[in-house]
């Protein structure tokens, strides 16, 4: 963990307990070729995956299943210029079996968007980077 101009770099386990205390991240993805982010509400799983809790007829839903997105969630104070940035990047994929959706029906995450029904998304941790600022000082940019 190495500091810098007021910035410490995260190991891994720090990164997913900083990451479970948030409900609300963002998926960076592509979409008609160009990048797309998108807030959603998520839960971390036993494995660290990121889940979330879509209508399966979401847009969000067609674009990642299959494809390495990244993941990011944070948590700043303006007050005392401090806080945190967790990035996960991964392979993000539909659940399909019966019995891991039931169990993520039952202790899953719950969508905070309305839905008659839902899927789950996953999204495997297989790179996960985080720094957190603290209190940096207010300097114009380019000058020290």
């Amino acid at each position: 963990m190495m500091e810098n101009d007021g910035f410490r770099a995260l190991d891994r386990q720090e990164c997913l307990r900083l990451m479970a205390k948030v409900p609300v991240g963002r998926v960076v993805y592509t979409r008609h070729a160009l990048p797309a982010v998108m807030p959603v509400n998520f839960s971390l799983d036993a494995d660290a995956a990121v889940l979330m809790c879509t209508s399966p007829a979401s847009d969000l839903v067609d674009a990642i299943n299959g494809v390495v997105v990244a993941f990011e969630a944070d948590e700043f104070d303006a007050a005392t210029r401090s806080g945190w940035s967790v990035v996960i990047t991964g392979r993000a994929a539909l659940v399909t079996d019966p019995a891991e959706h039931e169990r993520l029906a039952q202790q899953g995450p719950r969508s905070w968007m309305p839905s008659r029904d839902s899927v789950f998304l996953r999204i495997g941790c297989e790179m996960v980077t985080g720094r957190e600022l603290t209190g940096a000082r207010a300097t114009p940019c380019g000058r020290p």
